[in-house]
């Protein structure tokens, strides 16, 4: 009789073990691996551009599809050349930050030398994005070697490489082509000659190394392009000599316009001599002319016969 209970006792335990295993479990959404440490941080992160073509010294494009990777604190650095700059919190927060610091945009050029590479675009940081600059230095093997945030969102990366250690190996002049070397020949001839400025040399230089690929053009270059505004700085001695010759004929026709109508032009060029003052003045004067009243007053020596043709 007690076997028989303790049959029933046990069938009945067997049947809601079965029962449960029939039960329909829900699970939460496993979002663990969006910021799990080891898995492809590939998978995580989401540019906003592409990086830019290889430029530079030939002899670095061989780091072109590698990375190198530095570790500080909680936190994982992985450079790779020629591509992006990435960050990964080690940890298993829930909201562990993992994202892009920079993304390869363009050299940054000093006396003939590039200093370093500009990562740019990364991920948004309030109302910028994240960027970085990367110094090459001499070294043993290639390796990161320091990582610093100077200022909030942007990033300074120190990388060693033994391809820099030749005192040539960053010269920016030997990686352009024959036609840019021969235009940035041209323009140390001109500012030897003084027939161009210290000013209009840089620029010279500037367009060179944006041709070559090596600068990025900005948005205020651009619209400087298709709009370029008067100013009293010249590029050349000869574009003075012309400005010059031109605001010359221009005063010799005012003043005879002057003239015509009985008035004695009495600007003080001695006082003040700047193109911008001659040209405020002669205005004001012609506006007086132009702007005359055509009723009784008339202007000191005015027939009163109006002529529109100048």
């Amino acid at each position: 009789m007690a076997a028989a209970v303790l049959l029933a006792a046990l069938s009945a335990a067997l049947g809601l073990f079965a029962s449960a295993g029939k039960m329909k479990i829900v699970e939460e959404p496993n979002t663990f691996g969006l910021n799990n440490p080891f898995l492809p941080q590939t998978n995580r992160l989401q540019p906003k551009i592409s990086p830019s073509a290889l430029s530079g010294p030939a002899h670095l494009f061989r780091l072109a599809g590698k990375c190198f990777s530095f570790v500080e604190s909680t936190y994982k650095y992985e450079f790779c050349p020629f591509h992006n700059v990435t960050q990964h919190e080690q940890t298993f927060r829930w909201n562990a930050y993992s994202g892009i610091l920079g993304i390869w945009h363009e050299w940054e050029i000093d006396n003939n030398t590039f200093v370093g590479m500009w990562m740019r675009e990364g991920d948004s940081c309030e109302t910028k994005s994240r960027q970085t600059k990367v110094h090459l230095i001499c070294g043993k093997s290639n390796k990161l070697a320091y990582v610093s945030e100077p200022s909030t969102c942007v990033y300074s990366l120190t990388f060693e490489t033994p391809l820099v250690c030749h005192p040539h190996s960053l010269l920016v002049y030997p990686t352009l082509t024959e036609a840019l070397q021969r235009k940035w020949d041209e323009a140390e001839q001109l500012l030897y000659d003084e027939l161009i400025t210290d000013q209009g040399y840089k620029k010279i230089l500037k367009e060179i190394f944006e041709e070559a690929g090596l600068l990025k053009a900005t948005e205020e270059n651009e619209i400087e392009k298709q709009s370029k505004k008067i100013t009293l700085e010249f590029e050349t001695v000869e574009k003075c000599s012309k400005e010059y010759k031109q605001l010359s004929e221009e005063i010799k026709k005012l003043r005879v316009l002057l003239g015509q109508h009985g008035i004695a032009y009495k600007g003080n060029l001695a006082g003040n001599s700047s193109v911008e003052y001659v040209r405020h003045q002669l205005a004001t004067a012609v506006a007086s002319v132009l702007n005359g009243s055509k009723d009784d007053e008339h202007l000191h020596g005015d027939t009163g016969i109006w002529n529109y043709t100048l």
